[in-house]
């Protein structure tokens, strides 16, 4: 089940270690963690998958898999997040059955519906802001697009790309039922602490 909203998603950063990096967001409140880490074998993948799902299971937050169903599978995570170019979402759900959770990677109200449609459970839409996180292929999109493609489906939406204390809240009031963040918990002096008081902006952003 997807968290109750605001919620906060931290995605692990190939410059640091993704265990020790989940546990301090775990501590600072996010409710989900998705391991995504491109260069890594599928062995080493499989190592922190282990381990973050054990801490996950300790915080009771959900594990999500970036891109790697048969990690998913193997290291029974709670999911799995796929890009436009990865497995699609509909062959995705015959492996993975009911019981797991499928989010999926949109730039459009268009792609939304279309995952909807093929089973997604959520959808991260981004990049909302400009971000140094990952190599995009097109501009910001900013939070009107992301109010419109909130409109356009009804599964929960988690903003990407960006995000900062300041505009959380935002995002959350446009509609998103939560945010992902990569650098602003990372690359934190403190990542438990910048976790906890982007997850306090969540919270004050409710009416």
């Amino acid at each position: 089940m997807i968290p109750a909203a605001p919620f906060l998603c931290v995605i692990t950063d190939e410059a640091y270690c993704p265990v020790t990096l989940a546990r301090e967001a775990l501590n600072g409140g996010a409710a989900m963690i998705q391991l995504r880490h491109k260069s890594a074998s599928g062995s080493q993948l499989f190592t922190w998958a282990l381990a973050i799902r054990n801490l996950c299971r300790e915080y009771h937050a959900l594990f999500i898999i970036n891109d790697r169903v048969d990690i998913a599978l193997a290291s029974e995570a709670d999911g799995v997040h796929l890009g436009q170019d990865d497995l699609p979402a509909a062959a995705a759900r015959k492996l993975l059955g009911n019981t797991r959770i499928i989010g999926v990677s949109v730039s459009s109200p268009e792609e939304a519906v279309r995952a909807e449609k093929d089973g997604a459970d959520y959808i991260g839409f981004g990049h909302v802001y400009p971000t140094v996180s990952k190599l995009k292929e097109h501009p910001p999109l900013g939070p009107e697009n992301l109010q419109k493609t909130v409109q356009s489906i009804s599964l929960p939406v988690v903003a990407i790309g960006g995000i900062s204390i300041e505009n959380a809240p935002i995002l959350i009031s446009r509609g998103a039922s939560g945010v992902a963040v990569i650098s602003a918990v990372s690359r934190a002096e403190n990542p438990s602490k910048a976790a906890f008081e982007l997850m306090r902006a969540l919270q004050k952003s409710l009416p």
